[in-house]
């Protein structure tokens, strides 16, 4: 095509140099004028368009290079899916290559609420009867009941319910008793809504606090119902009054809170934490208490109680800090079980005082008590037992309950069969990967359409030649087990594939003849493993056959690149040289235009 496209531009140029005037009426005239770059404007001639056709005849050279680049790109693509089936494939045969995946080993449980079990690789094998007398607790303190200030220390008519120390504060609105409404705002004092209560009921209804029990009793001669669906205050709520204890005796009702009412507010300061004893932190703000000898610092006047609890449950003390509002009491846990206490002593303040915990009770926790086969009382601080503690290697046990329970420690062959039937699986991929690449088809009007990769050899003898690895004899091998047919496993006789066509001899070798077939998988010199990984190396490593063969497709695609950017490099100096012909055409066209009409009208005036 570069032929005809320099004979084109030679003749062209040829014939507008040959025809073309540079004078009109003794004037010079600029082959340039930027008008005569539109296509035939004096010829008449679509010039734009031959130049185009042109440069598209020379780029037809590229079609069969832009075709290799497609054919190229799909083999590359063929060969990363083989070369990612074959890592694959790599990553069983590396496990089966590791003489401890062989000593798998599965622990069953006679009885799992007592205690389960799991075994590690090179686990004993045999049966343990495990005799649990006592489970791992944590130690506890338990601190004071009741830290907490009554709901009305200086009696109802003291007492704002809106400031009231409620575990729920108090809304304002209203509440029903035996069907009249009660209209609360959190200004009143507890007396006065007692009042609002006997007034709104018409004195059918009396409410009184007990100092003592800390708790609201509601009295009538008659059955009291509270609540109703319209009620928008939470009253009877706060006032542990709607699950509260009601008694009927003769005639007469009583309905009593359920708990006592006066709580701690975990979220105020904590000199209004609403304690019996305010907590005091020196008068600095640097108030401190250990726990476990891990010091916790407060300020009085901008910490909260729940700000210490978890300042005292994130620090290395070991413990989890709570507040326990059933029993208005705080609670300190160790995080970890065993035979250990607790300790806490104030240093700076008096928060450990006044929160109980100081002078709380102790429960401490206790180790796990338990025998293996009758043999001697064996502890654990924990109630998972270890394989260092066990008296059973490999074996790690959890305790639920005291009890007897059997554990029962095996081979775990379904796991090797599954990790041989996996190798199976993907070899097989890859062999069909390798086998869709090359099928050629025949279309229905008869058109054959080869794979991507028919007539590969790279391909071909990737194929065949990790069949030979696969299942070829090792006879450097001393046990019984000398090829995957040995295993029940079997070519099928029609192309590379494998099928595992006997179950019985795989599960009859794993469980009676375990140690040759580990011997087969993972001999370091003649092993199976051995010798297909050592093919896997020289086919997908850093040097190896697919990454080498896929280099050399890529070096191909940058060479028809640039034999593609250079061709496209010509035909644009070819367009450019053709365009800047036509245009002197265009001039020598308008030229020949000008002196026509000159001499025409020097004719039609006679002044020729």
């Amino acid at each position: 095509m570069s032929t005809v496209s320099s004979t084109s531009s030679s003749s062209l140029g040829s014939f507008l140099n040959s025809n073309a005037l540079t004078t009109v009426g003794g004037s010079s005239t600029s082959n340039g004028n930027s008008s005569l770059a539109v296509s035939g404007l004096a010829s008449g001639f679509d010039w734009q368009s031959v130049v185009t056709q042109l440069a598209d005849a020379e780029r037809a050279a590229e079609t069969p290079w832009k075709n290799q680049q497609t054919a190229i790109a799909a083999q590359a693509s063929a060969y990363t899916t083989i070369n990612s089936d074959l890592t694959t494939l790599q990553t069983d045969i590396q496990t089966l290559q590791d003489p401890s995946f062989f000593q798998s080993a599965l622990a069953q449980s006679s009885d799992s609420t007592i205690a389960s079990a799991t075994a590690a690789s090179g686990a004993a094998i045999g049966s343990f009867t495990f005799n649990i007398s006592q489970l791992a607790t944590a130690a506890q303190i338990n601190g004071a009941n009741n830290v907490g200030q009554i709901l009305a220390p200086n009696g109802p008519a003291s007492t704002v319910i809106g400031t009231a120390g409620f575990a729920t504060p108090v809304t304002a609105g209203t509440f029903t008793i035996n069907g009249a409404q009660v209209n609360i705002s959190t200004t009143d004092t507890l007396q006065q809504v007692f009042d609002k209560i006997a007034t709104a009921t018409g004195n059918s209804v009396t409410a009184s606090y007990d100092s003592t029990a800390d708790k609201i009793t509601l009295s009538s001669s008659s059955p009291i119902v509270i609540g109703s669906a319209t009620d928008s205050s939470n009253f009877l709520q706060a006032a542990q009054l709607y699950n509260g204890n009601e008694v009927t005796n003769g005639g007469t009702s009583t309905i009593t809170s359920s708990l006592s009412l006066g709580h701690i507010q975990l979220s105020v300061g904590l000199s209004s934490a609403n304690l019996q004893t305010q907590i005091q932190d020196g008068g600095s703000g640097n108030g401190a208490f250990t726990v476990n000898g891990v010091t916790i610092n407060y300020n009085a006047s901008t910490d909260s109680i729940q700000d210490v609890l978890a300042r005292i449950t994130n620090s290395a003390a070991g413990v989890t800090a709570s507040y326990d509002s059933l029993n208005n009491r705080f609670i300190l846990t160790d995080k970890t079980t065993g035979d250990v206490g607790i300790s806490v002593q104030d240093v700076t303040g008096n928060f450990a005082a006044a929160t109980g915990l100081s002078t709380g009770t102790l429960q401490r926790g206790q180790d796990l008590k338990y025998t293996v086969n009758n043999g001697p009382q064996l502890t654990s601080q924990s109630n998972i037992i270890s394989p260092t503690s066990s008296a059973v290697a490999g074996l790690t046990v959890t305790a639920v309950k005291a009890g007897t329970v059997t554990m029962t420690v095996s081979s775990d062959t379904t796991t090797i069969s599954n990790a041989i039937s996996q190798f199976v699986n993907d070899y097989n991929a890859v062999q069909s990967d390798i086998s869709a690449q090359q099928i050629v088809t025949t279309g229905s009007d008869g058109t054959v359409t080869p794979g991507t990769l028919t007539g590969d050899l790279t391909a071909s003898n990737i194929a065949s030649q990790l069949r030979s690895s696969v299942f070829s004899s090792l006879p450097g091998l001393s046990g019984t087990i000398k090829m995957l047919s040995d295993l029940g496993i079997q070519t099928n006789g029609q192309d590379n594939t494998l099928k595992i066509t006997d179950t019985t001899a795989l599960n009859d070798a794993l469980t009676n003849n375990l140690n040759d077939v580990k011997s087969f998988f993972t001999d370091p010199t003649n092993g199976w493993a051995t010798q297909v990984n050592t093919f896997l190396n020289t086919t997908i490593g850093d040097n190896g056959t697919i990454p080498n063969h896929q280099a050399a497709l890529t070096s191909q695609t940058n060479t028809l690149s640039t034999q593609i950017a250079n061709l496209e490099t010509k035909i644009s100096s070819d367009s450019d040289h053709w365009t800047s012909e036509f245009e002197a055409m265009e001039q020598a066209e308008s030229q020949i235009n000008q002196e026509l009409s000159y001499l025409t009208q020097q004719v039609n005036s006679g002044s020729l």
